[in-house]
């Protein structure tokens, strides 16, 4: 984590699941000493404000900082999330809370599964600061975030961050990482593209990529879309977005081809 600070990378997300917990301990120790150039975040699955406001005491106390300036809920699936976060005693309760308090600069929501929930909770409370949605050149062909969800986003002057970007590596068959980082964040209120690392030299090829960064053309997207998914054959669809695999069950549609 410290040579990935080194290398000039000072966003840094994180979650109060992610390995167990164990990944807000990495951070607190890797990150001491640079806590004030770093945006760090976190994320809490607590579904009540008494849930969630144990989260974060959990989270603060593990990465040994006062606040994250940015919490978020995590793994939003369904409208039984939204009735639950939003209403008396839910989620939201304890991030407005954080939020006056300062134990938080900013809040939002993420997940991965339905593009029509992302569009639901952004229109039913209108205090989000950032959501995080899949953002990636094979999106359009299946149950698109893109076309549903990042248009509200837009709308509302939610800033959104993209995963997914390389589709688990599945588009680096047809596309350069290069392509896929420059696509995404070419898109309409992308401010951040989260990109998950397993070497060091793999961040230091997506810092290449974007230390030049120049805005993709409508054309190019369009270009970039199509080879996408040409020649994925049985990975087009549901196979290649996996985490879409809810959804498409949920709606009974059958992959083409």
């Amino acid at each position: 984590m410290r040579q990935v600070y080194e290398l000039g990378v000072r966003y840094f997300d994180c979650a109060r699941m992610y390995w167990n917990g164990q990944a807000e301990e990495a951070y607190g120790l890797g990150l001491q000493g640079v806590r004030k150039d770093v945006f760090l975040t976190s994320k809490s699955v607590g579904r009540t404000a008494n849930e969630a406001a144990k989260d974060l005491e959990t989270s603060l106390r593990l990465l040994k900082f006062d606040h994250v300036d940015l919490w978020q809920m995590h793994a939003i699936q369904g409208r039984e999330d939204i009735e639950a976060v939003l209403k008396p005693g839910g989620a939201i309760e304890a991030f407005e809370a954080a939020k006056k308090s300062g134990k938080c600069r900013l809040i939002g929501f993420t997940r991965h599964f339905d593009r029509e929930v992302h569009a639901t909770l952004l229109k039913a409370y209108d205090k989000w600061d950032t959501v995080m949605m899949p953002v990636h050149a094979a999106d359009h062909a299946c149950l698109s975030f893109e076309q549903i969800a990042l248009p509200v986003a837009v709308e509302r002057g939610v800033a959104t961050q993209a995963i997914k970007i390389f589709d688990k590596a599945n588009l680096i068959r047809s596309l350069s990482p290069s392509d896929c980082l420059r696509y995404a964040l070419s898109q309409p209120g992308l401010q951040v593209a989260i990109c998950g690392c397993g070497t060091v030299g793999q961040m230091e090829d997506n810092i290449r990529a974007v230390t030049n960064f120049r805005q993709m053309t409508a054309e190019e997207c369009a270009a970039v879309r199509k080879r996408a998914i040409v020649g994925q054959g049985v990975y087009t669809g549901p196979t290649l977005e996996y985490w879409k695999k809810r959804a498409w069950r949920r709606r009974r549609i059958v992959a083409p081809g």
